[in-house]
């Protein structure tokens, strides 16, 4: 198994994207400690990890609140004896579907300043443990790069959280490499699966997905986690300071 004898943190692990990163992780023999603001839903998923014979733990952890993120990863490192992987899914909080000069400050901001945020604590929490250990992976989750024209139009703050992130991505990426540390990003333009069931635009959302890539199709759940796993592993151990696109074609690199 790819990722047997880690230990990983998933942020968000009770949400669509972390669940499915989370039970990848499980599959390939990582200990997953899933991380959330709702541990009925965190709960839920670990109950799906346990069944098929992988382990789980849950934790209410607020990836805003730096005293919850650290205490966190510290009692990971200390229980599980590592923390090996370290993935941050949450909510950005983004406001969609006004154009930008119709937008409220704080609207377009919430995205940017919730990414940040939270991208900030938890990989800093997960990087002095695997500076400690010169070993460790910590994936960022986004879809920055050169999407056509078309897909910049009313998304609000969230591509402009989306390059934040790609800059920290580099920024900690120089810095912890020597460390023996990596830093990937998942890019996507968008997983249709993730959207909520009965949200009243999810179909022409798909549609938009699906019609900006060059496969005809857009990443699944499944290939989400496949591709957290790959990139996690070993097999991506000369990967750093770079993104595995998984937007089939939708964003260009």
């Amino acid at each position: 198994m790819l990722l047997e004898g880690k230990n990983a943190i998933v942020y968000g692990g009770g949400g669509s994207v972390g669940g499915a990163i989370a039970r990848a992780f499980a599959r390939e023999g990582a200990r997953v400690f899933l991380a959330g603001r709702t541990l009925s839903t965190l709960e839920r998923v670990a109950d799906q990890v346990r069944a098929a014979g992988g382990l789980a733990e849950t934790a209410r952890v607020d990836a805003l609140d730096e005293r919850s993120v650290d205490e966190h990863a510290d009692a990971v490192a200390a229980e599980a004896g590592s923390l090996d992987v370290s993935v941050n899914v949450i909510s950005d909080g983004d406001v969609q579907g006004t154009p930008m000069i119709e937008m409220s400050l704080e609207d377009y901001l919430s995205p940017v300043v919730t990414a940040v945020t939270s991208k900030f604590l938890t990989s800093r929490a997960a990087a002095r443990h695997m500076v400690r250990q010169r070993s460790g992976v910590i994936l960022a989750f986004g879809g920055a790069g050169d999407p056509t024209a078309s897909r910049r139009y009313d998304l609000g703050g969230l591509l402009t959280a989306f390059d934040a992130v790609e800059s920290m991505r580099r920024q900690l990426a120089s810095e912890l490499g020597r460390h023996g540390v990596r830093v990937v990003t998942l890019r996507t333009s968008g997983v249709p699966e993730s959207i909520p069931a009965g949200f009243d635009q999810r179909e022409a959302i798909e549609r938009d997905i699906v019609g900006h890539t060059l496969l005809g199709r857009a990443a699944t759940l499944e290939d989400v986690g496949d591709a957290a796993v790959f990139a996690a592993s070993d097999l991506a151990r000369t990967i750093t300071g770079a993104a595995v696109n998984i937007s089939c074609g939708a964003v260009l690199d």
